[in-house]
């Protein structure tokens, strides 16, 4: 880790560079083409060292008040360094500039530590599981 590490606000971006980096952080991640996510995206905030993929977060937004941070991702590599905050903050300051008045995220309950090292705070929200669940879309009522 001895070159400096760049952060990037809607810098291009390749499926072939987001799929190394998901592939080496995200157990069980299948090659995507991102180009739909990204065209959907608010903004998102890269990462790099030495022009090397290391950290990703996108920021959804519903076009209003709300913002949604999705996908934090940072390689294993540089894990344990701060960069996660990092990425989140200035994706939070991006959603900020954008006209967004509140940033969401979802996360599960392991992550609530780094969550809150980024300024969240908990909240109870409600999950609709729409396909590949077995019930899904059935609410028992």
């Amino acid at each position: 880790m001895t070159e400096p590490l760049v952060l990037e606000v809607r810098p291009a971006l390749a499926d072939a560079e987001l799929n190394e980096l998901f592939g080496a952080a995200w157990p069980g991640h299948r090659t995507a083409s991102f180009g739909p996510v990204l065209e959907r995206s608010t903004t998102w905030i890269t990462a790099r060292r030495g022009g090397r993929l290391v950290g990703y977060v996108n920021v959804a937004g519903d076009g209003g008040a709300h913002a949604f941070i999705l996908d934090t991702t940072v390689h294993p590599d540089e894990r344990r360094h701060g960069l996660g905050v990092r990425l989140v903050r200035a994706a939070a300051d991006a959603a900020r500039a954008s006209g967004a008045q509140w940033l969401h995220v979802d996360y599960e309950p392991h992550l609530e530590p780094f969550y809150a090292r980024c300024g969240f705070r908990p909240t109870s929200a409600g999950l609709l599981p729409l396909q590949g669940v077995p019930g899904a879309g059935r609410t028992g009522l």
